[in-house]
């Protein structure tokens, strides 16, 4: 019987142990989340049955310490060339089993890339969190602090805005920032960080890449608040709130680069972020492809299994068309970003333009999977029993961030026909 193995990888772009991660993520999303996952909705608050996941994955296991150098206990794939490839491998297998819980496990790397990554790392600022995150058994969850309650996702709109829509300041006393400001949604909020990645400007309005900062803040700073968590459609595992800054003190060194790096950085982080996200959906179509395989297996029409029939037959042909493609795609989108020397530095516009590109088509094919499989299904398709809806309000919820479709067909348009005016 064909297996989710069957769909194309690129094999010649695979990690040198990428066997180990997929036997190790995939062992945990069998025994450690899919078997618990239809509890996770009513646990959104408290993350009672989806705490012993994150602890399994990534304190036990330890791959929070993804990113740092082995010098500081990490297991040192910022400056390999496969962070791209092993990190896409490792968040499509748990997404494959919980797709919020892979977007809270990449998020805790979202704002370590900027200071663990070749060729800009900060071994000032890896050496003082990595303690944080490399020497515990328990889970540790970092937060980007990013978008705010006026502005939504202008601030990802780097080419046309360039942080001037910030209304975090970062105001330099002596030898210590101060940042103000009011975050809403960031992953990892609600109380389940030990470290933020604030995104401030050190001049309200400006469009300078050298006003734009990325500082470091550990939560349990005087003037740090956090919200309690919302209740969402989807996505249960993944906790977001609100974040107040009011008089917040750090060094001056904890910004993570300082003017037009910070910036520049960023754009690195946008890129990755649309590519993993086209990891959570792809993770997430992958299951789906079991759940309906199994379904159109067992359930019979006119004497005949489901798939035997030639209408049914066709959709399932057309989606495993479909996940074939997105599956490609984001192997090839891995591969990019870990071979800057074929194409070009991570956050130049190309790259973040075509890793936009490929992770709205990601959603756009993962919403339409789904929704098919539900018409398959009939009514088994939006019970909770069978989990293809839960998966369907997840991918839902992965189209609308880092600035939704719109965004990224705005981008899209601009870099590849030149538009000047959107």
């Amino acid at each position: 019987m064909r297996t989710i193995d069957d769909f194309t990888m690129p094999v010649e772009y695979l990690s040198p142990i990428d066997k180990f991660l997929r036997d190790a993520s995939r062992d945990w999303a069998n025994k450690e989340s899919i078997p618990f996952r239809r509890g996770y909705d009513e646990d959104w608050e408290e993350h009672h049955t989806i705490e012993p996941a994150f602890k399994k994955l990534m304190g036990e296991m330890g791959f929070q310490r993804f990113f740092f150098p082995e010098e500081f206990g990490g297991l040192g794939f910022g400056h390999s060339n496969y962070a791209g490839v092993g990190g896409y491998r490792v968040c499509e297998e748990v997404s494959r089993a919980d797709s919020a819980i892979g977007v809270a496990f990449a998020v805790l790397h979202w704002p370590l890339l900027l200071i663990c990554k070749e060729p800009h790392v900060n071994k000032r600022l890896c050496a003082e969190f990595a303690p944080m995150f490399c020497d515990t058994t328990e889970p540790v969850f970092a937060a980007n602090a990013m978008t705010e309650p006026q502005g939504g996702s202008d601030i990802e709109n780097l080419d046309l805005l360039s942080g001037s829509t910030i209304q975090t300041t970062a105001t330099l006393e002596g030898d210590e920032w101060v940042i103000n400001g009011h975050k809403l949604w960031p992953t990892n909020s609600g109380g389940v960080s030990k470290l933020f990645g604030v995104v401030c400007t050190t001049k309200l309005g400006s469009n300078d890449p050298n006003d734009f900062a990325f500082i470091f803040v550990p939560t349990d700073l005087p003037g740090v608040t956090q919200g309690k968590p919302y209740q969402k459609a989807g996505m249960a595992a993944d906790k977001n709130s609100d974040i107040w800054f009011e008089n917040v003190r750090v060094p001056v060194w904890y910004r993570a680069h300082g003017p037009g790096d910070d910036f520049k950085y960023f754009k690195e982080m946008v890129a990755w972020g649309n590519l993993l996200s086209v990891a959570f959906c792809s993770g997430a179509m992958l299951n789906a492809y079991e759940l309906l395989r199994d379904f159109c297996s067992e359930k019979t029409y006119r004497g005949r299994p489901l798939k035997e029939n030639d209408d049914i037959a066709g959709v399932l042909a057309d989606i495993a068309r479909d996940i074939e493609a997105t599956r490609i795609i984001g192997y090839q989108g891995a591969r990019m970003l870990d071979r800057p020397d074929l194409y070009g530095d991570n956050w130049s516009d190309e790259i973040v333009t075509k890793m936009r590109s490929f992770k709205y088509f990601a959603c756009d094919r993962a919403i339409d999977i789904l929704d098919r499989a539900m018409n398959i299904m009939g009514p088994y398709g939006s019970d909770r029993v069978q989990d293809i809806e839960k998966h369907w309000r997840d991918v839902k919820i992965i189209q609308l961030w880092l600035g939704g479709k719109q965004l990224g067909q705005m981008e899209v348009a601009r870099w590849f026909y030149d538009c000047e005016t959107l």
